[in-house]
């Protein structure tokens, strides 16, 4: 049975909830790395469950870098204005600005692309994650990058 302080450890760093972080936890017998495993692959499947849900709302984030000269337009879709405006899916949609704007906006290249701020993840990973968290299926409908 896992321990409290690791399943709140857990949850501080996943933002997983409490219940799938014991789960998590108690599959990898206490490891917290193999517990962020478990954790991983459990978006994965509740992405590729949620995967034919509609997403009729969603959010268009907008992200200008500091020299002036590239800017980045995403849009990003969820199933509830709920979700829309969580804190989640707002970072999401900013994380996916920030990634457009390093890497471009081919988007199958994009969602198989390492992550700029942790090149152990794919873009599709951290979308999965999300996913686990607001337990909503999101899709990133549009990406546009512009440079001078």
């Amino acid at each position: 049975m896992a321990n409290i302080e690791l399943i709140k450890q857990l949850r501080d760093e996943t933002g997983i909830s409490i219940g799938e972080c014991k789960k998590a936890l108690d599959e990898a017998n206490g490891s917290i790395d193999k517990a962020k495993d478990v954790l991983k692959q459990l978006g994965k499947d509740m992405a590729s469950k949620k995967g034919d849900r509609c997403t009729g709302q969603g959010k268009v984030e907008a992200y200008i870098h500091a020299n002036g000269k590239i800017g980045v337009l995403v849009e990003l879709r969820c199933e509830t204005d709920f979700v829309a405006n969580s804190a989640d899916f707002k970072n999401l949609a900013h994380e996916l600005c920030l990634q457009v704007a390093a890497t471009g906006d081919d988007q199958e290249a994009l969602l198989a692309s390492p992550w700029i701020k942790n090149p152990s993840k794919c873009i599709k990973d951290l979308i999965n994650e999300t996913v686990a968290k607001v337990g909503e299926n999101i899709a990133l409908k549009k990406a546009v990058r512009l440079e001078i």
